[in-house]
């Protein structure tokens, strides 16, 4: 088993044992079995996936700082949503939002956060959906 722990700005938002995790890292996909060797790895905006006696949770994930040793995993991120916590509406009025500002090209906006916006809802969105 693998101890998970999930941490954000607020505390302490998750702290179970799995058999597997999945998740995306700015390098690409990857998987943790027990017994896997330490690692630390930087997130990507994207879901993690926890799978626990053939279950699987999925989690949408802003982005963050994984590391594991010993068979425990710390993720440090600014948020997280399982799929039963995301509202899929207001992510997709964050969607349109995003998409509205990127359209306009205004100069005094800055383009990165938009991007970023987009990215999260678009996660968050497709999370919601599997």
């Amino acid at each position: 088993m693998i101890d998970v722990r999930i941490i954000t700005p607020s505390g302490m938002y998750l702290h179970t044992e799995v058999d597997q995790l999945n998740a995306r890292s700015v390098d690409g996909n990857f998987g943790l079995l027990p017994d896997h060797m330490p690692m630390v790895a930087m997130l990507d905006i994207s879901s993690m996936t926890l799978i626990r006696d053939g279950v699987e949770k999925d989690y949408a994930v802003s982005g963050g700082l994984l590391e594991y040793s010993k068979n425990i995993v710390t993720v440090l991120t600014d948020a997280i949503e399982g799929e039963e916590d995301i509202d899929i509406e207001r992510a997709k009025a964050a969607k349109e939002r995003a998409e509205k500002r990127l359209q306009a090209k205004e100069h005094s906006l800055n383009m990165r956060r938009a991007e970023v916006a987009l990215r999260k809802a678009i996660n968050r969105i497709n999370v919601k959906g599997k």
